[in-house]
């Protein structure tokens, strides 16, 4: 078995696996408008900072099919303007939502006075969908190399092939090491509140037979003591340009207690997840609704009128990870010389 595509172009309709109806229904959704797109993001069907840029990239071919043919880049810039800035706001934290939507502004420049935006806009989405699956290979092997034999390593969230294009960052990395024969299990945190450790990588990882333990958020440290893992692997949502990095929360727990336990910290992201405009506690983090933590499944577990705090993503200093792996290689010892030094290599051509 394999994890299905989470993303597909299928009859000009964009489709995606509803994720928060697994790992119990494997159904996929249909969208041709970008606004219903911004929800699916808003709406966690699709998940991932990956996932979510290439998404958004596909809402924007949709958006073009919506507004017809339009006579010059100033036309098509005002009739995209309010389906960019609906899909700008579903996710403050991803930075790659921004990023695949400045990669659309740059088709409308070359496209927008002539026949055929709508067109090249579905081909750059198709684009970023297989440079993102590319990409994730490429980190996964970068990864692998950092895998000691007969490893024990813990991850957190999904940062698979669910939340990017395919193969994913933190389990691309799990998935490269084990066909090298050097992972011999995986602990997955369960990822409160939306589960998507238990619900998802658990999922993935059994889809692959790849051994496969699930953790409460609360046993982490008891785990780290006693099983001793080799790495805690994370992706991000984006990597500022001090070093400190985004990602689901928790992360930054999981950070302390492996600093604790002398578990080495590796977060695996591509380099269009990040940000060399802002420092980490610059960061935006998302706000969800309190309902997600006073309810499951619709049932309140919590008195009424409980008030809740609900961030959806945390910083993790840049001294608490030892290790952003790219597709373009290793920052060792992240830090702003170490971040800005590889992405001028990797502008260049010169990052390995």
């Amino acid at each position: 078995m394999s994890t299905p595509d989470a993303i597909r172009w299928n009859n000009n309709q964009l489709e995606l696996l509803d994720q928060r109806a697994l790992p119990n229904t494997c159904a996929y959704l249909s969208y041709d408008r970008a606004e219903d797109v911004a929800h699916a993001i808003r709406d966690m069907v699709v998940r991932g900072a990956p996932a979510i840029g290439i998404t958004a990239a596909y809402g924007m071919a949709l958006a073009c099919r919506q507004c017809g043919e339009q006579p010059s880049v100033a036309a098509w810039t005002k009739a995209l303007a309010a389906p960019r800035q609906t899909l700008a706001d579903s996710r403050p934290t991803a930075v790659n939502l921004f990023w695949a939507l400045q990669r659309c502004d740059l088709v409308v420049e070359q496209y927008g006075n002539g026949p055929g935006l709508g067109s090249a806009m579905l081909a750059l989405a198709q684009q970023i969908h297989q440079e993102d699956i590319d990409i994730n290979r490429r980190i996964g092997d970068h990864g692998a190399t950092l895998i000691e034999p007969d490893s024990l390593v813990y991850t957190h969230c999904n940062a698979g092939a669910l939340a990017t294009g395919g193969y994913g960052t933190a389990l691309g990395v799990i998935r490269s090491a084990w066909r090298e024969g050097t992972i011999r299990g995986v602990i997955a945190g369960e990822t409160r509140p939306w589960m998507q450790g238990a619900r998802l990588t658990s999922w993935e990882l059994m889809q692959d037979a790849i051994p496969v333990t699930l953790a409460t958020e609360g046993a982490a440290a008891q785990l780290m003591r006693e099983l001793t893992p080799s790495w805690v692997i994370v992706g991000a949502d984006r990597v500022a340009a001090n070093g400190d990095v985004a990602n689901k929360i928790g992360t930054y727990n999981l950070a302390i207690i492996a600093r604790h336990h002398g578990v080495k910290m590796m977060v695996a992201a591509p380099t269009s997840t990040f940000d060399r405009t802002m420092d980490g506690p610059d960061i935006p983090i998302e706000q969800r609704s309190a309902s997600e933590i006073t309810h499951s499944q619709g049932t309140a577990i919590a008195p009424q009128g409980c008030p809740a705090h609900n961030p959806a993503f945390d910083v993790t200093p840049a001294s608490l990870i030892d290790a952003i792996v790219t597709e373009h290689g290793v920052i060792h010892q992240p830090g702003r010389d170490t971040i800005a030094a590889h992405l001028d290599k990797a502008t260049t051509g010169g990052a390995s």
